[in-house]
């Protein structure tokens, strides 16, 4: 655990170049965009320093990095991009037999041709499974944004609705609800041992299965079948059966894991419902216990048969609370985790990806030893200020859904968000945007980071524009809230 870490020495003063800094982000933010098919199409990845001749590195659109930049130019109005996005996505959604329904993982134009990566380029060809779940998110708020209904209602969107759910929702052999995966399927994309149903990956496959309803209702509306009715239903009740799972395996306070402690184990027959995954009670680890603290609660990030993964995932967390999927109190009880540990979790550059980080000989059998994933840095406990926009968020629209709830709490977690806003205002614009900080306190810029990263500019315009431009937008991420 971090020590020596006092909430006086955190850089949230406000600054009187609040102003300078946004337009500089915005006038970089425009730079990463990037024309596919004679058309603006979305962003790459990352600038190069912009005192450079040559502007481009990173130079590939990935649906990953995009998703804060789609919100963002939904934000703005400018729908043709969006669309763009969402149509050259869905153009190039696989049609192979081994990966039919699968969207790239990035895509590129080369000599007027399109280059996609479904993993086969990728370093140790990993498939990205986050982004094909990301699309129908996307697409869906786009039509709720935009009121493009026609595009939402389209065959070619309806079809690769289709291709995808085709993908996700088959008979396996587990009788779970979940979506198994390999290491390295989501954001976390190297080995960092979280195969099997990562919390994140859970989590968007119910916001994928949510979108994905909403828009086959709505051509439901226009067009009726007896195939599309039966999509609806079992999606329906798939996306029903994975939040129940979520929450009652996934799902712990202090009070859960106490009673956990004492469930019995090497339970066997129909009778399995107090230990069903045959959990040890050795493998609770201890700093559990002044993490939860008393009123805390959080999802854990991976239940296998008798080794869970109690780490805690900032953006799986997130987007529990953005999508609905976690009910109200639990979201002000995670909020409550989160300021309980504040110098964890904020520290100097919020947010850490996740916490507590491997160490020792842990890290290296679980990650091979991998050089970049060492204690602290990168996806092992480095900090990434492109999630703080997704926390931020789910607090704001927390607020505008239950204006009434727990207004202590809520106070001090607006409080929380604003003091980290200034701490990233004062500082990214000196690391030169980087994309994650290494330490404890998150105080280095990472050892192997790019600069000028387009999610840490877009996530930073993001929450400038919730809580400084127009904050009921926040309400656009309401998966619920319906067509405006």
């Amino acid at each position: 655990m971090a020590g020596g870490f006092t909430e006086q020495s955190q850089r949230f003063r406000p600054s009187s170049k609040e102003e300078h800094v946004v337009q500089k982000a915005e006038e970089h933010f425009e730079r990463t965009l990037i024309t596919i098919r004679g058309e603006l199409a979305g962003s790459v990845a990352a600038l190069e320093h912009p005192s450079d001749d040559e502007a481009l590195n990173y130079g590939e659109i990935f649906l990953r990095d995009n998703v804060p930049v789609m919100i963002y130019l939904l934000l703005k109005r400018r729908f043709s991009i969006v669309r763009q996005f969402l149509t050259v996505c869905l153009d190039l959604q696989s049609t192979s037999v081994q990966t039919r329904g699968v969207f790239p993982t990035s895509f590129v134009e080369e000599n007027e041709e399109l280059v996609a990566d479904y993993g086969q380029r990728s370093i140790g060809r990993i498939t990205s499974v986050d982004a094909s779940l990301w699309w129908p998110v996307l697409c869906w708020i786009y039509v709720k944004r935009s009121g493009d209904t026609e595009f939402g209602r389209s065959p070619e969107v309806q079809r690769g609705l289709q291709l995808l759910l085709d993908l996700v929702l088959h008979p396996s052999f587990e009788g779970t609800p979940v979506l198994f995966v390999p290491d390295c399927a989501f954001m976390i994309d190297r080995p960092m041992d979280v195969w099997g149903a990562p919390l994140e990956v859970e989590v968007l496959l119910f916001a994928a299965l949510r979108s994905s309803i909403e828009l086959m209702e709505l051509c439901q509306r226009h067009e009726s079948s007896v195939l599309l009715e039966e999509r609806l239903r079992l999606s329906r009740r798939w996306m029903h059966d994975l939040r129940q799972y979520l929450l009652k395996h996934y799902w712990v306070t202090s009070k859960t894991m106490q009673v956990l402690r004492r469930r019995p184990t090497e339970q066997y027959g129909d009778n399995q419902y107090q230990n069903e995954f045959n959990v040890q009670p050795q493998v609770i680890p201890d700093w559990l216990q002044d993490w939860l603290d008393n009123r805390g609660g959080y999802l854990i990030g991976n239940m296998r048969t008798g080794r869970p993964d109690f780490r805690f995932y900032s953006l799986g967390n997130s987007l529990a609370c953005l999508f609905g999927l976690l009910t109200a109190p639990q979201q002000r009880a995670l909020f409550r985790l989160v300021q309980h540990n504040r110098q964890h979790l904020m520290a100097q550059m919020p947010m850490r990806i996740c916490h507590p980080p491997m160490e020792g000989v842990e890290w290296e059998n679980k990650t091979g030893s991998d050089p970049k994933n060492w204690p602290w840095s990168y996806h092992n406990g480095g900090h990434w200020p492109s999630l703080l926009w997704y926390f931020g968020g789910s607090i704001l629209l927390h607020e505008r859904i239950h204006p009434h709830a727990d207004m202590l709490l809520m106070t001090q977690m607006k409080t929380l968000v604003e003091e980290c806003y200034w701490s990233q205002l004062n500082q990214l614009p000196r690391q030169q945007w980087a994309e994650y900080f290494d330490g404890p306190t998150g105080t280095w810029v990472g050892q192997q980071s790019r600069t000028y990263q387009t999610w840490t500019i877009v996530g930073f315009l993001l929450l400038h524009h919730f809580l400084r431009v127009e904050p009921n937008d926040v309400l656009m991420l309401h998966l619920d809230a319906g067509l405006s």
